[in-house]
């Protein structure tokens, strides 16, 4: 597997393992078996922290009735290929297009019309491409009832949301896990 760099990723992990113990292992690391835990969290894992807030939300169309009643179902194939699969809802427009890894015809969208906020419909995820980040649904009220409508027309039923009184919204974080226990 190669990195960004081009450079083999297994020999740039143990690169990045200088420090090692008698047994070879690095020190101070958490080991299950043969696994270094370490190298299972974060980036190296392709783990994507999602931003709990957004400079762009003011873009979003009021969550009024009549806006989320024009979301189309989540196996609505992409308006411009008619791709079934790899779709996103834009926000904004509530127009249906392809993700970047099809025919890219949701970022041309962002790129001609300035609509930065998408849904998708694969995994309910929320991409801000002006952010280049996903955002945290969790923590962004302003998300939860699209996301909520998109939850229900794609499974049936209502998708659980952590309690906002154990939801630091100022960081997104649970209370109980930024108090040290």
């Amino acid at each position: 597997m190669s990195t960004a760099g081009g450079e083999d990723s297994s020999s740039s992990s143990r690169k990045g393992k200088e420090k090692q113990g008698e047994s070879g292992r690095e020190e101070g690391a958490e080991w299950v078996g043969e696994v270094d835990l370490g190298d299972l969290c974060g980036a190296a894992a392709g783990w994507v922290e999602a931003r709990t807030s957004c400079p762009h939300l003011g873009s979003l169309p009021p969550a009024g009735a009549a806006d989320l009643e024009r979301v189309p179902p989540p196996d609505s194939p992409c308006s411009r290929c008619h791709h079934p699969a790899e779709n996103w809802l834009c926000l904004i427009c509530k127009d249906v297009l392809c993700s970047r890894f099809i025919n890219k015809h949701m970022l041309r969208h962002y790129q001609e019309t300035g609509h930065c906020l998408a849904l998708s419909f694969s995994d309910l995820s929320v991409w801000c491409f002006a952010c280049d980040s996903y955002l945290d649904v969790q923590a962004i009220l302003e998300l939860r009832p699209v996301y909520e409508v998109a939850h229900l027309l794609k499974f049936g039923e209502r998708p659980p949301f952590r309690s906002l009184e154990v939801l630091d919204l100022s960081t997104g974080e649970n209370r109980s896990s930024s108090s040290g226990s």
